[in-house]
């Protein structure tokens, strides 16, 4: 599993927390930023402070390598 990830209901998926609405949405950005270069888009919800991320592959119907892959790339950019 990749560090800081979790398996949920088919997708992994990860809280990130941040000091303001500002970093949150800094980050989110960069995370868009990495996901159009991959051609691969997770679900984002942002809420105040807190950004949950998830990552799954629709056409596989299941968590990939390539998933495992943007995940992991995404705690790089957190």
């Amino acid at each position: 599993m990749t560090e800081g990830w979790q398996e949920i209901d088919g997708a992994l998926e990860r809280e990130f927390w941040f000091a303001d609405i500002a970093e949150a949405l800094a980050f989110v950005n960069r995370v868009g930023e990495a996901a159009e270069t991959a051609n691969h888009h997770p679900d984002v919800e942002i809420h105040w402070y807190r950004v949950r991320l998830r990552w799954w592959t629709q056409v596989a119907n299941a968590i990939t390598d390539r998933d495992h892959e943007l995940a992991r790339r995404n705690n790089e950019l957190s």
